[in-house]
């Protein structure tokens, strides 16, 4: 039958079916009391033609009659608000409300024609034509409800898109999730909600909203819901209670795509749209609680001060921008050498935020005299040196460049933070600054060195102006050049996906944690501090590949093939948060300790440092990576070619 009219789904008539607004309430009240009079008249007819012994006279003729029933029938539609609903999506709620109209109203007219036959000598109407009136309007007000709503499916399916789901989660949020797909639509898309899925004993098998809730166990997640769906959305609610790689996993092992929505908190009271169901990110999947951080610190130091920002375009320099936006400091200066990146970034935050006030400049933190002139233009109060050179085999490639950007400039903007009087300079470091294996890691451990000893010399000779504070972490995940969105990519064509080795692990955290984990840092620190976070346990990459393959939908080593190439030169098996010299102590923060590393005497450091950046100049790799060894007697190349200096040494 289907097939015989899906021609009409083509036609002008019903082309744009799918897309039409909604009526208008008075409309769909119109419509209601248009039907309600019908089945008047109906039930009138019905009682007087086929029951015997009504009446002989009602109190009124018949046209005033039906202005009273209308009258008091729209009361009672008013009341129960059963013309809010939308006839296309109508529910078993919709059904309940029209109950409630129909027979409160049956029951009134009743009472009232009751005390009306005690005082006059006949009734306003007769019991049978309300009861029938009651009866009849039911089935015309809900079989209309229900033909829309199966026209209009019928036009969309053939139309659109359809997604069968179920969501995981009976709480507030899933229920919302449930109410939205039901009374919204997408042309493009449309979701099909066919059941929900939970652990809680109680209401396993129960039937919430017209459809089973089925048990969240790895039986019946094979057995019956993946026969049924291929997606399922998890409630933001949900995300929050449970072990995701433990059960999400059930879902991911058996091809099952995963959904969400945003968090409860930014529903702003109002229903979720469809627009907000995404799919689930494998940051959500990590092994590890999220950071938590309380931003009233922040704000008490951040609020109108000027701050400035170095690589502000790069992934943590621009989500510490974002950030610093909710702490209504008086101007924020965004520093870049990225051409491109700063002027695409100048035109996200001028719609994200219209009330602050940015200044964007185009500049090389290796130029001391442009630096110079901006520290001085601007005077900051804070600087949140985040420019750097990160991707370890391209510095294994080109170490002096590795020197002139992280550590000479480190240099320079240090040196101008303490003489511009800048209240605190927070440089963001690596864990790969410790026991570093390659070139890269061991730049960023110099430029440690030197923030940690300027800050020492100047808090022992009681000239400190400027609190130095260094921020150490591991992997950011969706950063630029990290490994989850080069997999998404490699995935996207097909594969194979590309690790290094097989037993590679990892620390992890998400951009927007780093980078508020950079601010809270940077505002508790007293200077001299290098700050490590507890990052929680290191993920196998080997394993997030896989995890990535399944959540796409695909099986690893069948759909999607995993090809391992062997470490890249002065890559590690594992990252070290500390060194094995190094201890830490706790702070307020149960998730920010601060290391104990060793320290430099600033004055012979950097005489030091001052010879590498001249060697940088001169573009010896052998001899630029050989006075870093010298500096950090820890640096052991690992897979390079610099591993002939450490055979020499």
């Amino acid at each position: 039958m289907k097939e015989k009219f899906k021609f009409l789904n083509n036609t002008d008539t019903f082309s744009h079916l799918a897309s039409l607004k909604y009526l208008p309430r008075w409309a769909v009240l119109f419509i209601d009391i248009t039907i309600s009079a019908i089945s008047f008249l109906a039930a009138y007819l019905v009682a007087s033609s086929f029951i015997k012994h009504l009446p002989d006279q009602l109190l009124l003729p018949l046209f005033p009659r039906l202005i009273l029933l209308l009258f008091t029938q729209s009361v009672f539609f008013w009341l129960f608000h059963t013309y809010s609903g939308i006839l296309r999506y109508s529910t078993m709620t919709d059904a309940a409300k029209l109950f409630l109209a129909i027979f409160g109203n049956c029951i009134f007219l009743s009472a009232l024609n009751f005390v009306c036959s005690l005082y006059f000598p006949a009734p306003l109407f007769y019991y049978a034509s309300i009861l029938i009136y009651s009866v009849i309007s039911f089935i015309l007000l809900f079989g209309l409800r229900l033909t829309v709503r199966n026209i209009f499916n019928y036009f969309v399916e053939t139309s659109a898109q359809i997604i069968p789901v179920m969501i995981y989660g009976i709480d507030e949020a899933g229920l919302g999730i449930a109410r939205m797909i039901l009374s919204s639509v997408n042309s493009k898309k449309q979701y099909k909600l066919v059941g929900f899925i939970d652990g809680n004993e109680n209401i396993v098998n129960k039937m919430v909203m017209g459809l089973r809730v089925y048990k969240h166990d790895d039986h019946t997640i094979k057995t019956k819901v993946a026969s049924k769906v291929n997606t399922v959305i998890v409630s933001p609610i949900k995300m929050k209670e449970i072990n995701p790689d433990v059960d999400l996993d059930i879902f991911i092992q058996h091809h099952i795509s995963l959904l969400t929505s945003q968090p409860m908190d930014i529903w702003e009271g109002e229903m979720p749209s469809v627009r907000q169901i995404k799919p689930l990110k494998i940051e959500d999947l990590l092994e590890r609680e999220p950071i938590q951080i309380s931003f009233d610190n922040i704000a008490a130091e951040l609020k109108s001060k000027t701050v400035m920002v170095t690589g502000a375009a790069g992934s943590i320099g621009s989500e510490i921008v974002r950030q610093l936006c909710n702490f209504t400091p008086k101007l924020i200066v965004l520093v870049d050498n990225g051409e491109t990146a700063i002027h695409n970034l100048k035109i996200e935050l001028q719609a994200f935020s219209t009330s602050q006030h940015f200044n964007f400049v185009l500049g090389d933190v290796r130029n001391k005299e442009r630096m110079e002139y901006i520290m001085d233009l601007y005077r900051p109060d804070f600087v949140f040196h985040a420019a750097a050179y990160k991707h370890v085999p391209m510095m294994e490639d080109f170490p002096c460049e590795s020197v002139q950007v992280n550590v000479l400039g480190t240099k320079i903007m240090a040196d101008l933070a303490l003489k511009y009087r800048v209240s605190r300079f927070v440089m963001v470091s690596t864990d790969k600054a410790v026991n570093p294996t390659n070139v890269m890691g061991a730049s960023k451990r110099i430029a440690e060195i030197y923030v940690q000893s300027l800050a020492r010399k100047m808090q022992k000779t009681g000239t400190e102006t400027t609190k130095f504070i260094t921020t150490r972490f591991g992997n950011v995940l969706g950063s630029n050049g990290s490994v989850v969105p080069f997999f998404q990519k490699q995935i996207e064509k097909g594969g194979p996906v590309t690790v290094t080795h097989p037993d590679i692990i990892r620390y992890f955290m998400t951009v927007p944690e780093a980078s508020s984990l950079v601010l809270e840092a940077g505002v508790m620190g007293e200077g001299g501090e290098i700050y490590v976070f507890d990052m929680g346990n290191p993920v196998n990459i080997s394993h997030l590949a896989k995890k990535m393959i399944q959540m796409a939908g695909l099986i690893p080593g069948v759909d999607i093939q995993i090809a391992y190439t062997g470490l890249r030169p002065g890559e590690k098996l594992y990252e070290e948060l500390l060194s094995h010299k190094e201890k830490v102590r706790s702070t307020q923060h149960p998730k920010i300790m601060v290391a104990s590393v060793a320290e430099y005497d600033f004055d012979k450091i950097s005489v030091d440092i001052d010879n590498l950046i001249k060697y940088s100049y001169l573009c010896k790799d052998f001899l630029v990576v050989s006075m870093m060894k010298q500096i950090v007697p820890e640096f052991k190349s690992n897979n390079s070619q610099y591993e002939l200096l450490d055979i020499s040494n």
